[in-house]
This record gives structure tokens, sequence and C-alpha cells, in this order.
């Protein structure tokens, strides 16, 4: 219908409908009623019958009236859950970083759907991933609690198929915790988080042996256990998969139009790397939870349990040749997703870091947004805050700059439509650098629970200037960097009732340090220079070269 026109038949994923509204006679105020969304999937989340239905939209045509309409009398209506767009902020020298970081803020504002994070219009679904990334995000731009731990209940008894996805719900029931150090879930559901981290399916060196084949594992003693009652429960990795790269067919899943898909030809195998990643960071975590519930025997247990999977999990899975971790026990391929979790997850030895940290710049973007969290800490893990910085900011179509020029306003399941046909365009799962900028830029970090003790540690790379205000249950912790030539100074805003350890880069073999003007004595570590216990308030923080 001309330049500004709806296009009818849009390529890839993009939805067109038509709606028809019968006029009357006169004037009246019509409201279109959309037809019912009924499930696709088998845990698609409905609109109770009270409310009228709703779907995302881009444009809207109006098609066959013969008068004139003024956009004053047309309105929408919204179903949005409360944000408050005031709690955050952030701003830097980095015109790319600041459009990533407005369209993950407004990812996150619309995106949770009837009090649960899922998985678009599309499933409308929640899997346990996304949930987790789209949650520890949210906790970055609002402070807001509900509804994540909502979701973390919903999903414990309503999982999804992947093996991974459900050894997320430690990783979540712990954000919760560390987020507002409250007990209430942990106490609830303690027994169900347990049971998430799968150690029936462990062998005698405690790793897990878990299901990789399309037709999925059967079990139905140990699924109960874990409220899954499928039949496709079986290993990830990422996604979409492509062709694994021990199968000779190809066969790219669901979408994927590239052989290697998301997984960066991943070999599956009954011992993934991947999987005990998770597996290990899930015995961690209880071990942590035990302790804060005064379960000190189960505590030392679950200790002990993480101390004999690392080391069967370096000794089985690591290859001392390379210097690189296998896909699985008797695999000789080398994935990124092999590598980076094992970084992310603290299972890999400092010994290693050159050779992983050389290896996981040679792969580039080779996951998929889902997953790219876990990239990116292992990246800054291994200190090559440089390299992040640019792979969190290039143009290349593996970025979230490449959804900006393709034309979403929010955050799409894949990196381009080529890589994923039928993606969805509102997936808050790939929002992570609304995450990694305060987290790992910033370097804040709650070292107790609800922030109580801080830990700001700024990883600027080549940024040269920045500044943030990121949300806390204790108020807001307020950064402004400069970080240009031989100082590197920061601003720093504390909420009341914390304690804050202070971190600053070390660029030079010979610096002075300055805390609110005074030259100051620290302690010195590897990559930075630490003030312990700094009080709440205003303080300004300098460290320069020469003495």
């Amino acid at each position: 219908t001309g330049c500004n026109g709806v296009d009818r038949s849009p390529g890839g994923s993009i939805v067109y409908e038509k709606h028809v509204l019968e006029l009357e006679k006169g004037q009246t105020e019509y409201k279109l009623e959309l037809p019912r969304k009924r499930p696709d999937y088998p845990e698609s989340v409905v609109m109770p019958d009270h409310m009228p239905e709703v779907t995302s939209f881009r444009y809207v045509e109006v098609e066959g009236y013969e008068g004139s309409i003024n956009k004053e009398e047309i309105s929408q209506l919204a179903l949005l859950y409360p944000f408050d767009g005031e709690a955050s902020y952030f701003h830097s020298s980095d015109s790319n970083l600041n459009q990533i970081w407005e369209m993950c803020k407004h990812t996150l504002k619309i995106t949770p759907f009837l009090s649960k994070y899922i998985d678009g219009n599309r499933e409308r679904m929640g899997y346990e991933a996304d949930a987790y990334l789209q949650q520890i995000s949210h906790y970055s731009v609002d402070r807001e609690y509900a509804v994540q731990r909502y979701t973390t209940k919903y999903l414990i008894f309503n999982p999804s198929w992947p093996v991974e996805w459900h050894l997320h719900i430690p990783l979540m029931a712990w954000a919760d915790y560390m987020q507002t150090a409250n007990k209430a879930l942990l106490e609830e559901y303690y027994d169900e988080i347990k049971h998430k981290a799968m150690l029936p399916l462990a062998r005698e060196d405690g790793l897990l042996s878990t299901p990789y084949t399309r037709e999925g594992y059967v079990d139905e003693e140990f699924l109960e256990t874990i409220h899954y009652d499928g039949s496709s429960f079986r290993d990830i990795t990422d996604w979409p998969q492509g062709t694994p790269a021990n199968e000779s067919e190809h066969r790219s899943g669901h979408g994927s139009i590239t052989l290697e898909g998301e997984t960066d030809r991943f070999v599956f195998s009954d011992v993934s790397t991947v999987v005990n990643a998770f597996h290990y960071r899930n015995l961690v975590l209880i071990s942590e939870i035990a302790e804060v519930l005064d379960k000190e025997e189960d505590a030392r247990w679950f200790e002990e349990r993480a101390k004999k999977v690392k080391a069967s999990f370096n000794e089985k899975l690591f290859n001392e040749d390379r210097g690189l971790y296998t896909d699985g026990d008797d695999i000789k391929h080398t994935s990124l997703h092999a590598n980076m979790f094992p970084v992310a997850f603290g299972l890999a030895p400092k010994s290693s870091y050159p050779q992983l940290r050389e290896f996981l710049i040679s792969k580039g973007m080779a996951c998929s947004p889902i997953m790219a969290r876990y990239l990116f800490y292992a990246l800054y893990e291994l200190e090559a805050e440089n390299y992040a910085l640019r792979l969190l900011t290039n143009e290349l179509d593996r970025s979230w700059m490449n959804m900006i020029r393709f034309g979403t306003t929010i955050v799409s399941e894949a990196w381009d439509i080529k890589y994923k046909r039928n993606m969805t365009w509102n997936q808050p799962t790939g929002a992570t650098p609304a995450y990694i900028i305060p987290r790992k830029i910033f370097g804040i970090e709650p070292l107790e629970p609800s922030f109580r003790k801080i830990r700001i540690k700024p990883q600027p790379g080549d940024l040269e200037q920045a500044e943030i205000k990121h949300p806390t249950i204790r108020g807001s912790i307020e950064i402004k960097f400069q970080n240009r030539g031989d100082i590197f100074s920061m601003d720093v805003k504390l909420p009341a009732n914390t304690q804050s350890d202070i971190g600053l880069p070390k660029k030079y073999r010979e610096y002075s340090l300055f805390k609110d003007g005074e030259n100051v004595k620290v302690k010195e570590q590897e990559d930075h220079v630490l003030i312990e216990d700094v009080s709440p308030g205003e303080h300004s923080f300098e460290i320069r070269k020469g003495e």
C-alpha cells in the first residue's frame, strides 16, 4: 500500500496479522479484541480469561476506512510489568556500547509476561537458562525481585527439556539469595534444588553421564525427581544446534542454516564437559546454600563432592598436551563451549590460562546470544578485557550491533535471521550486556548477600570514560571513571549500610594511589591494587603512573 504500508508478506520469522473490525453507523469508540492465543507448546503461558489478549507488534495499518484519522483518536493498551526507568543509568565514551545498553534495558523493561520470564511471543514458554540470564540482567536495571523468585518456583515444577537448563535452577536460587539475603526460597525448595544437580546420573568418579541422543532419555523414576514428564530430556550445549562434529549427515537444527549452528561443532557424548561444568557449579552452590541453612553435614558433603568432581574433570576432560579441554571423556574435539565454561565456573587451573585465553580469542563469538554471558565471564576472568570490549561492541553479523542494524528494538533470539530462520524478535535471554557492563566493566559484585559487602573492581580495557547507576536492595551504587593516558580515576557513591572493597587496575609497575585526595597504602594483588572496607558515601580514587 505504498512506502508507509505494512508488509503483508514479511520474510523469515517476522509475523503479519490481519484483524477485521466491523464498523457501525455514527461515531463509535472501538476496542479491537484479539483472538485468544492458544498453547503451541506444552508449557505455553496463556492469558487468563478475565484479561484481554495481547500481542507484540511494531506497526499497525488501518485499511478500508474512508475518513481521516488523527493520531489523537488512536490509543494503544499495553500490558507491562512494573518498571522503574530511573533505577539505572549508563553512558560511556563508546557509542556502540551506549546503544547496546539502551536496547537491553528496554528489552528487560517490557518482556516479563504475567509475572514470569518467558521466551518471547512465539513460544510464551519458560526455560531455566533463559530465565536465569534474564533474571541477572533484570537485577542490573531495576530494584525488582518478585518476578525472578516466582519464575524460579514455577520452573522447578514446570521444567523444559535440556539437561543443562535443569542445572540452572541452583544458579537461579543462589542469585536470588545474593541479591536479597532472603532465605525463603532456599528453605522451601532445598530438596528440589538438590535434585536438580542430578546426582543419580553420576559415575564412580563423580562425573555425570547424561543423554545426548535426539531420542532423549527415559528413566521415569529419575525424571520424576526433577519433575520432567516429556520425552526429549537430553543435552543441549547451545541453541540452535548445527550438525554435531561426530555426525556426517548435515541436519542443522531448528532453523540454523550453518553447519556449525551455535555449538561450535561440539561433539556430544555421554560425559559432556559442558554438562559437568554446570554440575560442578551446582555442587559448589548447594554447599553454600546448605551452609546458609545451617545444614552443616550437607554443606561438607557437597563441598567434598565438588572437590572430587573438579579433580575428575581436570583428569578426564583436560588435554595436557594442548592445554585445552575436550568436549567430553575420550573425545578429541575442542570447542569454544568446552573451554569457556571451565573458566567461568572456576574449574580451570590458572596455569592453563594463557592457552585458554588464546584459544577463546581465536574463536570469536562462536556461541549464541544465550551463552554469550558465559563467554564474557571467561574472557574477563582471563584478563582479556580489551578483546572482550571489542567483541561486545563489534559490528559483525554475530553482534548486538547487528541486531540494531537489522532493525530490532528488542534483543532477538539469534544474531541474525540467517543463523535461525524462525528466531523470535523479542527475546530477553540475550540482554546480558546489561549484566556484563556493571559486573565486569565496572566490576560491581556482591561479596555478601544483599550487597552488605561489595567488591568494585573495574576492568575497563580501552574504554576511556563511563558512568553507571546500579540498583541494589540497599540503594544505588553510582560510579564514574576516567581511563586516559597515565591516570585512572574513579568517583564512587556507595549506599548506606554497606562496606566495599575497591580494586583499581594496576596498569603501571610504578604508581601512586590516592583516596579522597590523600596518598594511601594498599594491598598488592596480581592485576589490581585493593583498598579494603571503604565506608558508605562518596569517595574518589586515582591511580597514576610514577611514584
